[in-house]
């Protein structure tokens, strides 16, 4: 049976003139409640900071139906923050200079009190991707062995070049801020459910972390749903670059299981690796060199992107696969997102019509 799909994206609320980040997503979601009264059906959330929004799709087996999802969750954030003379706009972090507010919940306080700058200044906005798994102990299989992975997805996600107002140098500079939670980042091998729930509550008993949605590893056991959820990503400018990490999420997922089944052993590098994999991930993006997963020496870009497709092929059916092909031949083509913001800016010198062409683009 096709295991079943969602996504999580976070979207940036930003004014439809000047670009900057708007504090409006109590307005926003009050506007899509109002609609949702009647259709019984909300897919908005309010995350740390009240310049962003976030939505879940449903879990899909169809790659066309998820297409259908995220599009139009896409178009109805955009239409609900026009009534306020606002945007959405798919970028993982704020190109120009902001001062991010906290949301009012007592969750995000109790963040702010604890944890100050880095959560004063986490607006970055990411994708997660969440795949079906029959039972804890299949799903940690499963992390076991997308570890070495992961990176690849963030180099083809990357979607945050800039940072209050500079060029970060980085394609991805949402996954270096993000790093600074002190549950973000890879995680050893764990080799059974029992010792993954064991790490968790000892992580939980620590009095650091406040709850489980604190467990920010860059994927994880879902603790709402039966699902692997990854959650590496940058979220992404083209809502064709979600669909292709959806696509190749399922397939590193289906591939891990089955080589769990097959008694097939997680590669095993440690986290000090990993980390590295991520940094060059995120400081390259699909621009430069990447970490070949299997070796961990560098390689390029398109080179790595090629080992994963082929890690994944035989865990793709033939539609899944010619829409991973479709996808990852309009990166090669046109670049990431993180490319895309730089070139713009070059034509437009201007960080303000990067960020309304970003909306534009993010309303479809």
């Amino acid at each position: 049976m096709m295991r079943s799909v969602g996504v999580e994206e976070e979207l940036l609320l930003v004014d439809s003139a000047s670009g900057e980040p708007r504090a409006l997503s109590a307005a926003v979601l009050a506007s899509a409640s109002r609609v949702s009264h009647d259709t019984d059906e909300q897919g908005f959330e309010a995350e740390l900071h009240r310049e962003q929004l976030e939505f879940a799709t449903r879990p899909q087996t169809s790659m066309t139906e998820l297409w259908n999802e995220v599009r139009g969750w896409r178009r109805e954030a955009a239409h609900h923050a026009e009534r306020l003379g606002a945007a959405v706009a798919a970028l993982a972090t704020s190109p120009l200079q902001v001062r991010p507010s906290i949301s009012s919940e007592e969750r995000y306080r109790w963040l702010l009190e604890q944890f100050g700058l880095t959560a004063q200044e986490q607006l970055t906005c990411g994708c997660h991707v969440h795949v079906s798994v029959a039972s804890d102990e299949e799903g940690v299989a499963v992390l076991d062995r997308i570890r070495p992975w992961l990176p690849v997805l963030l180099a083809l996600s990357a979607n945050s070049p800039f940072w209050q107002g500079k060029d970060s140098q980085y394609a991805s500079y949402r996954s270096r801020v993000w790093g600074r939670w002190p549950s973000a980042g890879p995680v050893e091998i764990f080799g059974s459910a029992e010792r993954y729930h064991a790490q968790v509550e000892a992580m939980l008993g620590t009095g650091v972390l406040r709850d489980k949605g604190m467990v920010y590893f860059d994927a994880r056991l879902s603790h709402k749903y039966g699902t692997v959820e990854v959650r590496v990503a940058d979220v992404c400018l083209a809502p064709s670059t979600t669909l292709l990490l959806a696509a190749l999420t399922r397939g590193l997922v289906e591939r891990a299981a089955q080589q769990w089944q097959d008694g097939e052993p997680p590669v095993p590098h440690g986290v000090g690796l990993l980390r590295l994999a991520a940094w060059r991930a995120g400081r390259s993006g699909m621009d430069g060199n990447l970490l070949h997963p299997l070796t961990m020496r560098p390689e390029p870009a398109d080179s790595v992107v090629q080992a994963l497709l082929e890690h994944v092929r035989a865990a793709l059916d033939d539609d899944d696969l010619a829409l991973v092909r479709e996808g990852l031949d309009e990166i090669s083509r046109s670049g990431t997102g993180a490319r895309f913001q730089r070139e713009l800016l070059r034509r437009t010198g201007s960080l303000r019509d990067v960020v309304v062409e970003c909306a534009r683009r993010t309303a479809g």
